[in-house]
């Protein structure tokens, strides 16, 4: 069989055991055994899976992915979801949508401490859909601003699925951290600037202003956000001055949630013990993808797949951005059935070569994942932003996925404008890290 044939079979193999209802990370390893298969029998498949797993798994690069995770976790458990629309609501009142932009500002804010698109959609839409929707806001851009917004938790760092791609694709954390910055900045601009379009040319559908508050009675409102944002410049200030490592910030992130969580009076044992089990929960199910992941790729590895792929493409002779635009549609469709972790570590292995032969940066290609993965949160049938607002709306799923639907294009344009103008992601890497 040549390389294309195998390829084939095994892409079918693993569709095939998706589509039964295997876990993704059985799913993976299975598929890697049988490429091992096609490698030779001079090499031994046991002894790759063992190596694989545990060289992968034995990473102090890894050990920053829990400690993000328990950072939200916490923060998850604390008033910082009902302070939030209180601090940010006194300073919208003069933009055209008004307090409609809390959804973007207050997912960019939890984003930034959270790691966890689901996290940061669930807390902002628990506060903000009621008193959005007692205010007389039109319902259903609430409802797709905060399905797009919750996607921001995994675009601003620090984010869980920034840690796994940079594993994956041995890039620096630090680096692919960097340059998610200004792409979250450009997505919420994107998305505020849909909101206020949007109530201009709806005028009659926006509620009366507010009552005018003072600056002094704004500063009072917006006293409690204070924590939250120290503790976001503790954790960049060490990473962008190489004060410590992506780990060591992370543990930094850990120790300050708990911090904030004592002084907002809901640091409890039950909490604690809450954030814990999420935290693991949340980590085993990674690292079992991460670990069959790598297996997959290893055994791509021995049978050459991805050099031919790599060759294959390259002998069609795409230029850069016809082969993102094809990635891009394959990302989409995915996006319909897999969530975003498993879509990056399914495909590291073999879209990697591509990239590189293509000339494109890694560290950018990292941007352009996530933001593909921030599509796959709302895209119907699988998007999990979909799942939180049904639950938390009381909507139907077409409602949501409708609601959401023109931030969804908004997420493409962010993709089409970071792909013509890369230097939006690259600028703030190659400050801390000039060649």
């Amino acid at each position: 069989m040549d390389m294309v044939q195998i390829a084939v079979l095994l892409l079918l193999l693993l569709a095939l055991l998706l589509a039964g209802g295997v876990w993704i990370a059985i799913a993976l390893t299975a598929v890697g055994w049988v490429g091992m298969q096609f490698a030779g029998a001079a090499i031994p498949a046991g002894s790759v899976l063992a190596t694989t797993i545990w060289g992968n798994s034995a990473s102090w690069t890894l050990a920053a992915l829990p400690l993000f995770i328990w950072m939200g976790e916490i923060l998850f458990r604390t008033r910082l979801s009902e302070e939030m629309f209180r601090g940010l609501a006194p300073w919208l009142n003069w933009l055209p949508g008004r307090l409609m932009h809390v959804n973007v500002l207050a997912c960019g804010l939890f984003g930034s401490v959270s790691g966890s698109s689901a996290a940061t959609c669930a807390t902002v839409a628990k506060i903000a859909l009621p008193e959005l929707k007692k205010r007389g806001y039109d319902e259903k851009l609430s409802l797709g601003s905060l399905a797009g917004a919750g996607t921001l938790g995994i675009l601003i760092p620090p984010s869980i699925t920034m840690v796994v791609y940079a594993v994956a694709a041995n890039v620096s954390i630090i680096q692919v951290f960097l340059a998610g910055f200004l792409p979250g900045l450009l997505v919420m601009t994107l998305y505020s600037g849909y909101i206020a379009v949007w109530h201009l040319a709806h005028p009659s559908r926006q509620p009366p202003p507010e009552p005018r508050m003072s600056f002094a009675e704004k500063l009072r409102e917006s006293a409690n956000l204070i924590p939250c944002l120290l503790l976001i410049l503790l954790v960049f200030a060490t990473l962008l001055f190489g004060w410590a490592t992506a780990t060591e910030c992370a543990a930094w992130g850990v120790l300050g949630s708990f911090a904030i969580a004592w002084w907002s009076g809901s640091l409890s044992w039950e909490a604690f013990w809450h954030s814990v089990m999420g935290t693991t929960r949340i980590t085993c199910m990674i690292m079992l993808i991460l670990a069959g992941a790598s297996f997959m790729s290893t055994s791509m590895a021995y049978t050459g797949i991805p050099l031919a792929l790599a060759a294959w493409v390259n002998s069609l002779g795409l230029s850069p951005y016809a082969l993102i635009a094809a990635l891009l549609v394959m990302y989409i469709i995915l996006g319909t059935a897999l969530d975003g972790i498993s879509m990056i570590v399914l495909t590291t292995a073999v879209v990697l070569p591509m990239i590189k032969q293509a000339g494109f940066d890694l560290v950018w290609f990292g941007i352009f994942l996530v933001l593909v993965v921030e599509m796959a949160e709302v895209s119907p049938p699988v998007g999990f932003n979909l799942f939180v607002l049904q639950t938390m709306s009381g909507k139907d799923s077409n409602t949501v996925a409708l609601a959401a639907l023109p931030f969804f294009f908004l997420l493409v344009a962010a993709v089409a404008i970071i792909t013509v103008w890369p230097q939006i992601v690259m600028v703030l890497p190659k400050l801390a890290f000039p060649d």
